[in-house]
């Protein structure tokens, strides 16, 4: 797989993650060091910086972690310069360790390279050395996922869950993260076929 060349900047966990996205992409890749993003003014200068010329898209674990780093990057920039690309939970562990995660799930530098480009390609990479992929309208808002029962019911925790899961996406997005990313991978009769 020839690496493709992506206009954004890509916001990873760690040294092992920009490794894995090195063989998909070509791009600007930052590592976040992992909570220590939270008291690194400098790092969060080049985000902000970044995101402002480029655009950023933020591309960690699904486990818990990977979330709380997640939000603190979409709570200190502007909404409209950062994208979020998502990897399913896959359960396993990297090669390079001994025991599996907390969590028991693999990390972008254990996802496979086609599913971690689809990913990128999902959030809305701009690809600049070939076609761009298409992007649907958005069709799903807040009031859509009430009367399709996946919020605001007793059972629409669950429901979400299992349409997550079946998706290959993470449990963990909440019901407006999730309105974004289906808005961003998914066609209006898909989601009436998956409901």
């Amino acid at each position: 797989m020839k690496p493709v060349t992506i206009r954004e900047a890509i916001a990873v966990e760690g040294k092992y993650d920009t490794i894995r996205l090195r063989s998909v992409v070509n791009a600007t890749i930052v590592e976040t060091g992992g909570f220590s993003l939270f008291r690194d003014k400098e790092k969060m200068n080049l985000l902000r910086e970044l995101a402002k010329k480029r655009g950023l898209i933020v591309l960690t674990d699904s486990d818990a972690a990977g979330f709380v780093i997640r939000d603190h990057i979409s709570g200190a920039l502007p909404k409209e310069q950062v994208r979020h690309a998502y990897v399913p939970e896959i359960a396993g562990k990297e090669r390079r360790k001994a025991a599996p995660s907390a969590e028991g799930l693999l990390g972008v530098e254990g996802i496979d390279g086609e599913v971690l480009l689809q990913a990128l390609l999902r959030a809305g990479a701009t690809v600049e050395d070939g076609e761009a992929p298409s992007i649907s309208p958005p069709f799903l808002t807040k009031a859509r996922l009430y009367e399709d029962g996946l919020t605001g019911q007793q059972d629409s925790a669950a429901r979400r869950e299992d349409l997550l899961m079946r998706l290959g996406l993470p449990r963990r997005l909440s019901a407006n993260r999730m309105i974004e990313v289906l808005n961003a991978i998914l066609a209006e009769e898909d989601y009436k076929k998956l409901l």
